[in-house]
């Protein structure tokens, strides 16, 4: 399957509203069924998380982020694919997850033309990855301290 011609991309990530327009470049560039699904996508996700957080990384990837990356949206010629990088430990109960199902950790759902994308179980994917998200972030706050080994003396 090959990749989207990359027009718009700069060299390094950006963040904010300089993503927010790289991304509406890519969805009018991307034009047909492929720029629609990526501006229902984009619009689902913003709906399920009112404070995400609009990325342009990989030079030309849309990244979607709160509390850490919660899913890329690639464009490829016979699909869009959501990469969701901690996708494994999301619950799935309506199995939109049906690509990159063999790895420990990442999970996706390739998007191809005619295919629609229940958008109650999405907005509930992009929930769970806010939450999950929140939860490695508390962890984190909560580790030990820095130089502690762990032993005790």
């Amino acid at each position: 399957m090959g990749r989207a011609p990359n027009t718009t991309a700069p060299d390094a990530a950006t963040t904010g509203p300089a993503a927010s327009a790289l991304i509406d470049l890519r969805i009018a560039d991307l034009g047909g069924w492929r720029g629609q699904v990526l501006a229902q996508v984009r619009q689902l996700i913003h709906e399920a998380a009112p404070g995400v957080v609009e990325e342009w990384k990989w030079r030309g990837t849309p990244v979607w982020s709160q509390g850490g990356i919660l899913c890329t949206g690639e464009s490829y010629k016979a699909a869009v694919k959501l990469t969701f990088l901690k996708g494994a430990a999301l619950p799935d109960p309506a199995r939109l997850f049906n690509a990159s199902l063999d790895g420990n950790a990442r999970r996706a759902i390739d998007i191809h033309e005619g295919d629609t994308l229940p958008a109650d179980a999405f907005r509930a994917l992009i929930r769970a990855a806010v939450e999950l998200n929140a939860l490695g972030s508390s962890k984190a706050r909560r580790g030990r301290a820095p130089g502690h080994t762990g032993s005790a003396a």
